[in-house]
This record gives structure tokens, sequence and C-alpha cells, in this order.
């Protein structure tokens, strides 16, 4: 019998709108771009379809069902047999010089300043009522990892010259929201979740971080 055929990969890719201090997010214009860079430049590895590219209000409650609807699509007629799916989230990190790889998510909703749609759950870190993101998984201290190969993605990448780093804190705001639902419907699912905070253009410009992104749909694809 001749050798299996490896499976088709699937990504779905999400950014986000600006939020407080962060006017211009590169994640937008990353998002918003990335389907035609990578197509028109041929960087798409044989066998990777980039499915979906959807920038996020930077909200989270709110914008909440939005959320699920882009991760309910993303895997809408899939073979799921025959085919790897990925999530994979950016975000940005203003004070960052490298790419980061988030390792995972906690149940916490404490936001550091209203999201875009004016919701800020409990702030008071003192307080011992800080709300959980999900309920029904128990209390803030839940953490969710993903099941990505975030070792070999970060070899793959420092190889392509990228200077990049792992994290075990995506930030108690957004990301860390999008990232805890992101990483459970994943796993209901049987599929995968990445979340990665980019720096600004100002600090890595807007074509590195392009080439960047490309590499990292690869590195996710060839991980799998």
């Amino acid at each position: 019998m001749g050798s299996q055929e490896p499976k088709a990969v699937t990504i779905n890719v999400t950014g986000f709108k600006k939020f407080q201090g962060i006017a211009h997010n590169p994640t937008e214009t990353i998002v918003n771009n990335l389907k035609n860079f990578v197509e028109s430049k041929g960087l798409l590895p044989a066998g990777v379809t980039l499915r979906s590219c959807t920038v996020l209000e930077t909200a989270g409650n709110g914008a909440l069902p939005v959320l699920l609807k882009v991760l309910e699509s993303g895997i809408s007629g899939i073979d799921t047999k025959n085919e790897h799916v990925i999530w994979l989230h950016l975000g940005v990190d203003g004070g960052a010089r490298k790419f980061t790889l988030e390792q995972q998510a906690v149940n916490e909703a404490s936001f550091f300043c209203p999201d875009e749609l004016g919701w800020q759950p409990m702030v008071d870190y003192g307080c011992s009522s800080r709300q959980p993101i999900v309920t029904d998984d128990g209390g803030i201290s839940r953490k969710r990892q993903t099941t990505c190969s975030i070792e070999a993605i970060l070899r793959f990448l420092k190889n392509k010259g990228y200077a990049a780093m792992t994290s075990n804190d995506a930030g108690l705001f957004i990301c860390n929201y999008v990232y805890y639902h992101s990483l459970r419907f994943a796993e209901q699912k049987g599929h995968k979740s990445l979340f990665v905070h980019v720096p600004l253009f100002s600090t890595i410009n807007e074509e590195t971080q392009m080439q960047f992104v490309a590499s990292l749909l690869e590195a996710i694809a060839s991980t799998c």
C-alpha cells in the first residue's frame, strides 16, 4: 500500500481594529491585505488554503457573537477527516520588539481599560469576585493551551531570520479574551488555535510583518 496522503490545511486569520492607545492597529492592515499578498506572490504552500481573513472589533462580550460566527464559519463545509483547521489570531503589543507566540490563555476577564464597546469587567485585583470569561469552565485560574507545535513553529521562524519568542501571558484584555474562546472552541471541534502578538509598524515595518505572517502560515502548515 502507498503512503497516506497528508491532510489538507485550512487556516482562518483574524486581527483587530484600533483601541485605546493604538490608533492604527497593524493587525488590521495585515489581515486586510494578507490574502492578496500571499496569493500574488505565490507564498501559500501546496495543500494550504487561507479560507478567511477577518478584522474583529476590539471588544469582548459585545463582540462575542461575531467572534463565534467567525469560528463557526471557519469549519462550515469542511471535511474534518481530511483537513486540519487552524485559527490564527493576530494582536498588537505596542511595546514589543519581537513577534510573540502565545502558548495559552486564562479564563479571566479583567480589562485594564474599557473595550471599544465600553465594556470593562472587574479590574479590582484584590476582589474575590473577578469574572471568568466562561463561567462553565470554573474559576479564573483555568488555563487553556494551544495544541499547535509551538516550539517547532518558533524554530521554523527563527531559521527564516525572524526575531520571535514564546510567551505564557497573552495579557488580560481582548487578546486573551478572544484566544480563550478560540482555544475552547478548537478543543471542542478537534482543531487548533494560535495567537501571535506583533509589534507596531514603527518597530518592524509593514513589508517585514507581511512576510513574517506568510512564513507563519507556512510554519503552521508544516508542523500540523
